[in-house]
């Protein structure tokens, strides 16, 4: 098949050779050093993956609209975390209640695209891309770290998780995969271990050699990197029961991993609340706001906490009406939200109406989301790239102090 974008040798090689059993090594070319990140910024983003109900995350609880939509399943006034007259936060999210008191919480409201899609995985790709309606061959964070480092530079892309997201996938820089820090290594049969270890002590004119020689050599020092950060690393604070692997890039951030990108996120889907969705949701809505503001209080502890911003999404909303199972189906628009000490805490962008619906009984859009992506392109990290990066103009919201 002809494509328009025809995959080099060097994209196979790092896609084909360098992974296995979703675990990639991030490449150092000789000549080239790690990026230098002692004054920059780091954004470390948090996918909520399943679609996570806005409504009754970030309750309306003066709203009549909500309550006659929800009858079964809204969040009572007198249960929620009250933030200000209009919205409480559902009862499960004491972490981002800390978090909002000391003004470190940005909440977005009503974040979403044109003709947005209902499926898990067309929606999911919009948002791992930065292109809805149409996709992208490269994650917005990977097209990031292309412009931010436009040449290959070790470990500049961490993703933590059981298998690599399209959110990170990168022209120039093959990312940083791993799920348990202390089995982290570059996987293969047993039979093939020795080979996967080779490292050459001469150099090749052979382009093709030079450059799985180099795999090798990275592979093999940034696994040990990885786990020796992992083992060096202790903390006291409470991240909570489920801490969405925050606490990994709390140990790389510590150790001094020159990373500015870091994408985590829950597994298996787990916000697809479809059946009994109360319980669970103000479940796992508590394991993510302890996590994120366990997290945000160790990176201060250990010095870094004006360098690091975490900005939090999933791939849609759910439709406005409870369905039949007490839970809710796949909507359209939805919160973001963005943490940090030098955020300016409060709310973002026009909360969507609940009485003018689209057809489908769901709320209509108010913030493109590539607008937050833009924010936490040229308003935190400072690049002034989000143009090229996302392919078109969004404006970044005054959110920073």
């Amino acid at each position: 098949m002809m494509t328009k974008n025809p995959i080099n040798r060097r994209q196979f090689l790092r896609s084909n050779l360098a992974a296995a059993g979703g675990v990639l090594f991030a490449p150092l070319l000789p000549g080239l050093a790690s990026a230098n990140m002692e004054n920059d910024r780091i954004l470390v983003v948090v996918e909520l993956s399943g679609g996570n109900d806005g409504l009754n995350t970030v309750v309306p609880y003066t709203n009549d609209a909500y309550y006659n939509h929800r009858p079964n399943i809204a969040i009572k006034a007198t249960d929620v975390l009250k933030l200000d007259d209009h919205f409480g936060l559902n009862p499960g999210m004491l972490g981002f209640e800390r978090l909002w008191n000391s003004g470190e919480l940005a909440i977005i409201h009503g974040c979403g695209y044109d003709n947005p899609s209902f499926s898990h995985f067309t929606s999911m790709a919009y948002w791992h891309t930065a292109s809805p309606n149409s996709g992208d061959e490269f994650g917005w964070l990977g097209r990031l770290a292309d412009v931010m480092a436009p040449q290959p530079v070790a470990n500049m892309i961490i993703n933590i998780g059981s298998r690599q997201s399209l959110a990170v996938n990168s022209r120039v820089h093959t990312p940083v995969v791993f799920d348990n820090p202390e089995r982290f290594q570059r996987n293969g049969f047993m039979q093939e271990r020795a080979v996967l270890d080779f490292v050459a002590a001469e150099e090749f004119d052979n382009p093709t050699r030079r450059y799985l020689n180099d795999v090798a050599r990275s592979a093999r020092s940034t696994s040990a990197l990885v786990r020796r950060a992992w083992a060096d690393y202790e903390t006291p604070i409470d991240y909570g029961i489920a801490p969405i692997d925050l606490p990994k890039v709390a140990a790389c951030i510590a150790h001094g991993l020159p990373t500015p990108l870091y994408h985590v996120s829950f597994r298996n889907n787990a916000f697809d609340t479809h059946v009994q969705q109360p319980a669970l949701h103000r479940r796992l809505l508590s394991y993510a706001c302890d996590g994120i503001h366990g997290f945000l209080r160790d990176v201060d502890r250990l010095g870094f906490g004006d360098r690091v911003m975490v900005l939090v999404y999933s791939e849609f909303g759910r439709r406005v009406p409870e369905n039949a199972n007490l839970g809710t189906d796949h909507g359209s628009a939805n919160l973001m939200f963005l943490a940090g000490k030098l955020i300016k805490g409060g709310h973002y962008g026009t909360p969507p109406s609940l009485t003018e619906l689209t057809d489908g009984d769901n709320l209509i859009h108010t913030v493109d989301f590539r607008q937050v992506y833009g924010t936490a392109i040229d308003g935190w990290l400072q690049q002034k790239v989000s143009a090229q990066v996302l392919k078109g103009q969004f404006p970044p919201l005054p959110v920073f102090v």
